[in-house]
């Protein structure tokens, strides 16, 4: 006798693209007009109307550019994430120790490389960027297991030089040219846009440029490493301004007056520990979330959901925090990491059905997608731009350290299940929004002397 084993399987609603891409234009185009200043005749100042400020326009737009290019390399190299690792023969217990491998470079090497380039430039640290990638393209073509190691290691340090330094050149270039502070607000949230359409379009050319599975990866390591080539000739080229090296005293004294011993920025490091953290567990947690429903789920055809999400809350930013809003930027800020933390506790909760899963998911990155920009526009309201790189890094220094944590105990014995680290990134959301409130508070001491941004 024969056994038939029927499969059910999900499909997502292909509404679903729609509404986010209707949802994403309608944000751009439709929010100048219930804008105040849009109403008195004032200059718009959105992404495709940013006032008749021609070099700011070329140098926005340039900026962005390289900004996509460089998204595009970061997510070349890790589009392939743990199929990459079976087709090497890595077990579970491996992976986890290669990824703690990668983890530890970033805590222990990444912490200290944005006070280096703090000191150095900005210039240099784009350009370490696209070394460690070329580097990691090379790489690829190596079957050998030390390369993998060597490999996770150059990634991680890659990804948190990606966090600071075009976030910083481009701060330090819009001051010294003199643009509005408004506009550099709009850059921080078109950052976030684009480098999630960057994500999405990064997965599109990946399949369509490599068919043959067999060489996937040496293929996408070799279009990664063309494009940090490109990246590096532009930077060359684009970037020939004569770079401020501070002096490591100066520099010391300077961090420690306004970073160690600055509780508004302390509060702003949990903040972005908290949402790094809670983005890294996401990635990691989703698929096997997902499908431990036990139905087919084509996880490929969610994924452009959650990044379709993250650009639409981006768009949110100039609506929230733009002239037009009677709330100040920490009011909204608090709301987002509640309902980020809520999004994400409910999951722990109960994560048994795949379209409430979904949904969640999607309104915890549309959060994201207003968080970081809203973060940026802190560090600029609380820190000099000299300090920028040292303090994101130390930022990320609290999640990498958990992570390590997490992975070493998931490569030995297990004992952490997947619903106690999401809740463990809910929490850290919750308590991040309890800062920032706290942070508002402290902005209405009548002795502070605080810009109205």
């Amino acid at each position: 006798m024969t056994v038939v084993i029927e499969r059910e399987e999900w499909e997502l609603n292909p509404l679903a693209y729609v509404f986010l891409f209707v949802s994403c234009f309608a944000s751009i185009f439709l929010c100048p007009y219930f804008s105040k200043g849009s109403a008195k005749g004032a200059a718009s100042a959105y992404p495709f109307d940013l006032g008749p400020s021609a070099p700011f326009l070329r140098f926005q737009r340039s900026f962005l550019l390289i900004y996509s290019i460089a998204s595009v390399i970061e997510v070349l190299q890790t589009i392939s994430g743990e199929y990459e690792y079976m087709q090497y023969g890595l077990g579970r217990e491996q992976m986890a120790l290669v990824l703690a491998a990668g983890a530890a470079g970033g805590l222990f090497l990444g912490t200290f490389s944005g006070i280096l380039f703090d000191m150095i430039g900005p210039r240099n640290a784009c350009m370490l960027y696209c070394v460690l990638h070329l580097l990691v393209g090379l790489l690829k073509t190596v079957r050998w297991l030390r390369s993998m190691w060597v490999e996770s290691i150059c990634l991680a340090l890659a990804s948190s030089v990606f966090h600071f330094c075009f976030e910083t050149w481009m701060v330090t270039e819009h001051e010294k040219h003199g643009h509005k502070q408004d506009l550099l607000n709009d850059t921080f949230w078109l950052m976030t846009f684009y480098e999630s359409a960057s994500l999405v379009g990064s997965q599109g050319v990946a399949n369509i440029l490599v068919k043959d599975l067999h060489k996937k990866f040496s293929r996408l390591g070799a279009f990664a490493a063309l494009f940090a080539i490109i990246t590096i000739l532009y930077i060359r080229k684009a970037w020939k301004g004569n770079q401020d090296v501070s002096i490591i005293g100066s520099y010391r004294k300077s961090f420690s007056a306004h970073v160690l011993r600055d509780k508004k920025i302390w509060i702003l490091v949990w903040a972005q520990a908290s949402i790094h953290f809670s983005v890294v567990v996401f990635w990691f947690l989703w698929a096997p979330t997902i499908v431990a429903d036990g139905r087919e789920v084509h996880l490929s055809r969610i994924y452009p959901c959650f990044i379709g999400s993250r650009m639409l809350g981006s768009t949110a930013f100039p609506l929230f925090s733009g002239i037009a809003s009677s709330l100040h930027t920490e009011d909204s800020l608090t709301a987002s990491f509640v309902i980020a933390a809520a999004a994400l506790s409910i999951v722990v909760y109960d994560y048994q059905e795949i379209g409430l899963l979904v949904i969640l998911f999607c309104i915890f990155h549309a959060c994201v997608g207003f968080i970081l920009p809203s973060l940026a526009k802190l560090r600029s309201m609380y820190l000099p731009n000299e300090l920028r790189g040292g303090m994101i890094t130390l930022s990320l220094a609290p999640a990498n350290a958990v992570i390590l944590l997490v992975l070493i105990n998931r490569a030995y014995n297990r004992s952490i299940e997947n619903s106690t680290i999401m809740a463990l990134a809910a929490c850290g959301l919750l308590t991040a929004g309890a800062c920032i409130h706290i942070l508002r508070r402290w902005r209405k001491h009548p002795r502070q002397n605080w810009r109205n941004l």
